[in-house]
């Protein structure tokens, strides 16, 4: 006995709590991949546990807050871009040098080179005390071979750089374990 083709084709269909669910299934996946995800971290900001937070707010001179406060709002925007060695952009990612240049090219008009040594090296006084950095000075980290990392001194004891390959450029207490260790001196730029 053969069988009505309608009726074979009737018991083929799903049940319609079945339909129901593949339905919902399918509107949850088309969400999921429409949805996008940022390019850049969002910045997250820790509180300080700097010894140096409760210290005055210092400025370079009184002729220069105006471009010493452009550095550090320009820096502290900067928090959550990627790290990419050789780096100078936000679109491309920064490296340390490569943001603070960046930093002051932007919010001072000065060129720096894109190297930490050669920033060092630059003129400047020199600030030895992290106590009497201002903002906007540069800081330079390093060990027995001299300076291998510069970040911008954004006040009350932080500074923002881009430390490190797989990272974004973040914002750290300068006197935490491993800056304070390894902190040569800062340099000011902007005096």
């Amino acid at each position: 006995m053969r069988q009505d083709p309608a009726i074979r084709f009737a018991h083929a269909l799903p049940s319609w709590r079945t339909a129901r669910r593949l339905v919902l299934a399918g509107v949850i996946l088309l969400l999921a991949a429409c949805s996008s995800t940022p390019h850049r971290r969002e910045a997250t900001f820790k509180d300080s546990h700097s010894s140096l937070a409760d210290l005055p707010a210092r400025a370079p001179s009184t002729a220069n807050v105006g471009t010493a406060n452009d550095v550090l709002f320009r820096a502290i925007a900067l928090v959550g871009t990627p790290y990419r060695w050789g780096g100078n952009t936000p679109a491309g990612g920064f490296d340390c040098s490569g943001l603070v240049d960046y930093i002051y090219r932007n919010a001072a008009d000065l060129l720096l080179p894109h190297s930490s040594r050669e920033m060092a090296a630059m003129n400047g006084e020199k600030v030895r005390q992290m106590t009497d950095l201002a903002s906007g000075d540069l800081v330079f980290f390093g060990g027995s071979g001299g300076v291998s990392h510069v970040g911008v001194y954004v006040g009350k004891g932080r500074f923002v750089h881009a430390p490190n390959s797989g990272g974004t450029v973040r914002l750290d207490d300068i006197d935490g374990p491993y800056w304070r260790d390894h902190f040569i001196y800062g340099k000011r730029l902007l005096d």
